[in-house]
Parts: C-alpha cells; sequence; structure tokens
C-alpha cells in the first residue's frame, strides 16, 4: 500500500503540484484501512455467525445498554447514523431469527422497545469476546502505545469532523 500511496502522491506532484498531495494521501489511506477492516474483517467475521454486520451492531448496541437490553429503534438508528427505513430492514431480519423482540413502550402508547431474546443474547454473549480478539488480531501490528496515539488522533480528527451541537 505505501507503494501505492507514494506513486500517487508523486503523480499528483507532477501533474498539479500545487495541491497538497500529504493531505490527499493521509485521506486515502485512513479510508482504505476503514474498507480493508470492514471487508477483511468486520464482515466476515459477522457472517460466521449468519448475521450480517449491521445486525451485529444493533445486537451489540442492544447488549451495551444493559439490561433489560433494550433500546428505542430512534435511539438504535441515531447512534448507528442510519435512517429510519434502514434500521427498521435490519429489525425486521433480526426479529425473524427470534433475536430481538419488539414491545410496547409503556411510556409512550405509540412507541416500541426493541429488546434482546434470551437467544439473542445467548449469541451476542458468545460472539463478544470473539469480536474483541479479531479486533486485536486486526490491530496487532500497533503496540499498546501506538494504539492509544492512534485513538487520540482519530478522536481529533473525528471531533472535528463531526458538525457542531450548537444552535
Amino acid at each position: 500500500m505505501q507503494d501505492r500511496i507514494e506513486r500517487m502522491k508523486a503523480e499528483w506532484a507532477r501533474e498539479y503540484p500545487e495541491l497538497d498531495s500529504d493531505v490527499m494521501a493521509t485521506v486515502g489511506a485512513l479510508l482504505e484501512a476503514g474498507q480493508l477492516l470492514e471487508k477483511q474483517r468486520l464482515i466476515p467475521f459477522a457472517a460466521k455467525f449468519g448475521l450480517q454486520k449491521g445486525e451485529f451492531d444493533v445486537l451489540a448496541s442492544l447488549r451495551r445498554a444493559g439490561a433489560p437490553y433494550e433500546l428505542t429503534p430512534t435511539n438504535l438508528y441515531e447512534a448507528m447514523l442510519l435512517t429510519s427505513s434502514a434500521m427498521t430492514s435490519r429489525l425486521d431480519r433480526l426479529e425473524r431469527a427470534g433475536l430481538v423482540e419488539r414491545r410496547p413502550d409503556p411510556a409512550d402508547r405509540r412507541g416500541v422497545r426493541v429488546r434482546l431474546t434470551a437467544k439473542g443474547l445467548d449469541l451476542i454473549n458468545e460472539i463478544l469476546p470473539k469480536h474483541v480478539a479479531n479486533e486485536q488480531d486486526a490491530l496487532a501490528r500497533l503496540d499498546v502505545a501506538e494504539r492509544k496515539e492512534l485513538d487520540r488522533l482519530l478522536g481529533k480528527l473525528i471531533q472535528g469532523l463531526a458538525p457542531s451541537r450548537e444552535p
């Protein structure tokens, strides 16, 4: 990959020298790292358990919420940066598989809450340690200090990219 990035930078320097090809290379590397993680690690990992990556994300979000492992669909799709219809499709598939159930919201007669079923809780509890091991393996080339520095830098980048919450 490094050769490809250096070649791209040299080509831009030759063809359009006033462009900042370093920043283009950094963004390209970030995007490529994300794509490789998703395609080589996350999607195949979820598939081993009969899930799509997004379905795994829903189960993990519900598990992370703590007992009774339920959230509103709105909480879920906002946390995952999805549209309402995309979340509905995921929930439909998970419900058909018996991994989640939709229940009336006791605080809002029009509302619904999504809850892990016992089967869903058992599955996500089985998957999570393996998922973390998969992620540790993916980042194995970085030592602890490098991972902390990467976390710090990515946090800074994300903070700068995130939309302002001020009025």
